[in-house]
């Protein structure tokens, strides 16, 4: 990541969310089948711990994002949603792409 897209809240944010979505996936394809198929707890507990982590720093810029981009309410519910949907974050990041910042 170049540092202009760290430069910006909305590239924080956009950061964020494929973050966020990338542990969603390990965690939902990986960490869960090695859980109950391997039976190895751990892969849930480190992984779980780590979606968690990235879930509260997408939550907290998107509270950013809306009061510096002033979305409207709906707009912040659709970002959130997309966040608890496998893949979400990443169609959220293309529709992002394509707006004004």
């Amino acid at each position: 990541m170049s540092n202009t897209f760290l430069a910006t809240t909305m590239g924080r944010f956009r950061l964020a969310a494929i973050l966020e979505g990338i542990s969603y996936l390990l965690l939902l394809f990986v960490a869960m089948p090695l859980k109950y198929i391997a039976h190895y707890k751990q892969a849930v507990l480190y992984t779980g711990w780590l979606h968690g982590v990235l879930f509260v720093s997408f939550i907290i810029v998107l509270l950013l994002v809306w009061i510096k981009y002033q979305w409207p309410f709906g707009k912040v519910v659709f970002a959130f949603i997309m966040s608890l949907i496998p893949f979400g974050t990443f169609l959220l990041d293309k529709k992002l792409k394509k707006e004004p910042h």
